[in-house]
Formats: structure tokens, C-alpha cells, sequence
């Protein structure tokens, strides 16, 4: 496989050197349990090849693109009682992101997307705090799995390791997705309290309590297929949005 002029993690600096970038993608995932059928990276599987497909669009426009090596590790304090879940917290996740911002802000990268791929990572706050502190960088989220209306492409509702999530995995790692009949149901537990199963009010659910195969959403009806169409539109949003942020002067983001 040719080097790949969009993705650093396969770059050397003889090419570096010579090149001229303007815009980071940092892929962010999670490592934890996705039902019995999908592997503990699947958030991170996702959101990398999302990032690097959707810079290659928009590079072969002549955007000036570079995708930073994924962050395996999310917010995952719900899930710790489910075995070889590995948690950062959000302090530590802003951390790391307050870092990478910094090492940017000194190399004159001034935009930054973070492509998440996992729910329980908010980075609004981080994003915030992160504005006041290099008000010269232009920092955004990209939460890939709430661009399109899932149930345009997939018969089963979810939110982990269900239709949508196994179709993309067949779609992306085929290799890594064991027999659909291995999989469990997704089925969840709700709060039996109405506020909350509503959606206004809100408190993390704890993932051994509210699940029973750590899935939420039945995947039997996934197909590489459906992942294919899907992917293949989020991609499309995505590197259009990154193309004209690269063409974007930073002083000219918003209308005057």
C-alpha cells in the first residue's frame, strides 16, 4: 500500500517538511464491550475510517488535510463494571486535547475537527475552555453517527453495537465481526423512573444494569451492504464540510 499524503500516522518527515496543512481531524473512539459480535474498538474502527476516507475527499479537491493517529480511550465510567473496559475521565480526556491543541497552536495548525465516534464523549465543555485558553485555533466535534437519519438505512433502531454499528463493521473489518447468530439481542433495561426514559432528565446509565449483552439494538438484520450506503454518505457531509474549512480563512468563519 502507497503512503497515504492525509495520514500522519503513515507519513515521514522528508514529505512533512515539505508540506503545507492547514487542518487537523483527530479521530477519538473507545475501548469497551460491543455485544458478543463486534470488537472492543469498533467505536475507534469507525471514526478512523471515516476521518481518513473523508480527507481523502477532500484533499483530492486540494484541500490541505492531515489526520492525526486515532485516541483509542473515551469516557467510559458507565461501563466499568463490564470487563477490560478501559476509561479516561473527562478530566483526563481534556488533558490530552489541551496537549494536541498546544502542540498545534506552536506549529501554526489553527483548525482542528475532532471526529468522535463514541456517546459518552462530550467535548463541548473541553472545546469551550480550549477556545479561551488558544483563541487563535478554531476547534470543532464532528459526533459522525448523528449526521444521518438511521432509520433511512436500517430497519432496527439502537445506539451500540446494533444495525447500523454491525453493518459498518461489516462494511469496514468484516474479519473482526463474528456470526450474526453469536450476537446477542441489545436489549435494554430502561429507568423505571419517567423523567429520565423521556429524555429531559438525565444521568449516565450503568452499563451492567442496563444491558444484557452489552448491546443496545438488535444487529441481526445488519448487512455490509447498508454500512457501505451509509458510510458512504456520512463521508460525503463530512469532507465537504472539512474542504470548506480548509479554504476558510480563520478570520472569515463567520458572515460579515
Amino acid at each position: 500500500m502507497s503512503i497515504r499524503p492525509y495520514v500522519l500516522s503513515e507519513l515521514n518527515w522528508k514529505t512533512v517538511k515539505e508540506s503545507d496543512y492547514n487542518v487537523a481531524v483527530l479521530p477519538w473512539g473507545a475501548t469497551e464491550a460491543h455485544n458478543y459480535h463486534l470488537p472492543y474498538s469498533t467505536d475507534s474502527y469507525q471514526s478512523e475510517y471515516i476521518a481518513i476516507e473523508s480527507a481523502k475527499i477532500a484533499c483530492e479537491k486540494g484541500a490541505k488535510i492531515f489526520v492525526l493517529p486515532t485516541i483509542p480511550f473515551g469516557v467510559n465510567v458507565a461501563q466499568l463494571k463490564i470487563k477490560l473496559t478501559i476509561n479516561i475521565n473527562p478530566s483526563t480526556q481534556f488533558s490530552i486535547l489541551n496537549d494536541v491543541v498546544d502542540s498545534l497552536s506552536k506549529q501554526k495548525i489553527q483548525k482542528l475537527i475532532i471526529l468522535n465516534g463514541h456517546g459518552g464523549n462530550d467535548f463541548k465543555p473541553a472545546i469551550r475552555e480550549l477556545q479561551n485558553i488558544f483563541p487563535d485555533i478554531f476547534i470543532g466535534q464532528i459526533n459522525w453517527f448523528q449526521i444521518l437519519k438511521h432509520s433511512n438505512y436500517f430497519e432496527e433502531a439502537g445506539e451500540h453495537a446494533d444495525e447500523m454499528e454491525t453493518s459498518n463493521m461489516l462494511a469496514i473489518k468484516p474479519d473482526l465481526v463474528l456470526p450474526l447468530n453469536d450476537a446477542g439481542e441489545g436489549r435494554l433495561n430502561k429507568f423505571t423512573i419517567t423523567g429520565f426514559n423521556e429524555g429531559w432528565a438525565w444521568a449516565p446509565r450503568l452499563w451492567h444494569k442496563a444491558t444484557h449483552d452489552t448491546g443496545i439494538g438488535n444487529p441481526r438484520k445488519a448487512l455490509a451492504k447498508k454500512g457501505e450506503k451509509y458510510l458512504n454518505d456520512i463521508i460525503t457531509k463530512i469532507s465537504q464540510t472539512l474542504f470548506e474549512l480548509s479554504e476558510t480563512d480563520i478570520e472569515n468563519i463567520y458572515e460579515k
